[in-house]
């Protein structure tokens, strides 16, 4: 790839077709090494098993990702909020069931609907309702756990519910000085086709979400083999750390949120519930979107808004599990 003085700069999207290669071309010496073990073939079964459940999901939601932005204009978004504060919340929050698109995508959408005036308490509700409660995302965790309405229910209820409060306590408590704005990257549209916009969104979005899923499956099959199984009965019979332990780790797996529903289902072994609490504070909250917000809205916004954001997803997904799980379970 060509930058615009001239220097050569190897992008994400090359970078891909570079592992994808090297993966082929190693094969024999892959199929070698995982063939000699039986920890490291149940390792890639798990691998698949969460990487191939995942991606339709993840290719949907880029699509639609790129179609919005391409034909849905932030502007649009910031006209239809109520001009009462607390109303905005609550509309931006539920306003991000219709947009579908991963945590990266929203962070500086939600900094474009603030420069043109939008209230910083509902851009910052629908900065977290918007990755965690849109369609994809609900079918990708009703796919993940059949059989269990209520976790979809739950994860609707917990995530909307950290939207909102959170939107609510920044109305209340937040100062200006604390959201600087700076300049961030968007997909721009000035002369432009939307063609344009849309596959450059949709590339975007695809080859960073998939890196995370890449991510994630590999924790996933990584627990499976390396923690022994006496662990996680320990930790099924420790409920409270349990919803820690797995709180924790969803800020750092940082997880695409199209996907982080079949990481969750693969840990059969523990409660349903606090799988529920990594599904809410992961969109929430995670390494990856710290670093987005301080970049986007300044260092002094990230270290207030993301350790209050993670102990409200904890308290609205544990909430929300008792509420719709029928209990501690």
């Amino acid at each position: 790839m060509v930058a615009q003085d001239g220097t050569r700069r190897l992008s994400s999207t090359w970078l891909l077709a570079g592992l994808v290669i090297a993966g082929v071309l190693a094969q024999g010496v892959l199929t070698n090494a995982v063939a000699a073990s039986v920890r490291a073939r149940a390792a890639c079964t798990v691998f698949a098993g969460v990487f191939v459940q995942a991606v339709p999901f993840l290719v949907l939601g880029v699509v639609l990702s790129g179609f919005i932005a391409a034909f849905v204009s932030p502007r649009l978004i910031g006209k239809v909020l109520p001009r009462n504060e607390t109303a905005a919340i609550g509309v931006a929050g539920l306003a991000g069931a219709a947009v579908p698109g991963c945590e990266c995508g929203v962070v500086p959408v939600a900094r474009r609907l603030t420069d043109q005036g939008a209230p910083g308490a509902a851009a910052l509700a629908f900065m977290l309702s918007a990755p965690a409660i849109n369609p994809m995302v609900l079918i990708a965790t009703a796919v993940a756990f059949p059989g269990e309405p209520g976790m979809v229910a739950a994860r609707f209820a917990g995530s909307l519910a950290t939207a909102v409060l959170m939107g609510l306590l920044w109305s209340r408590f937040g100062q200006p000085g604390w959201m600087t704005p700076t300049p961030a990257h968007l997909h721009h549209t000035a002369g432009r086709t939307r063609w344009a916009v849309f596959t450059e969104a949709a590339r975007h979005d695809l080859v960073q979400a998939a890196a995370f899923l890449v991510v994630g499956a590999g924790a996933a099959a990584l627990l499976h083999v390396a923690v022994p199984p006496d662990w996680y009965e320990h930790l099924a019979g420790q409920l409270l750390l349990a919803v820690l332990v797995l709180a924790v780790l969803a800020v750092l797996l940082a997880l695409c949120s199209e996907a982080d529903a079949f990481v969750a289902a693969s840990m059969s072994a523990l409660p349903l519930l606090p799988r529920l609490v990594f599904l809410v504070v992961g969109p929430a909250v995670d390494v990856k979107l710290f670093a987005m917000q301080a970049g986007t809205f300044g260092r002094a916004f990230a270290l207030r808004f993301a350790p209050l954001t993670f102990a409200v997803a904890v308290l609205c997904g544990t909430a929300a599990g008792l509420l719709f799980l029928g209990g501690a379970r």
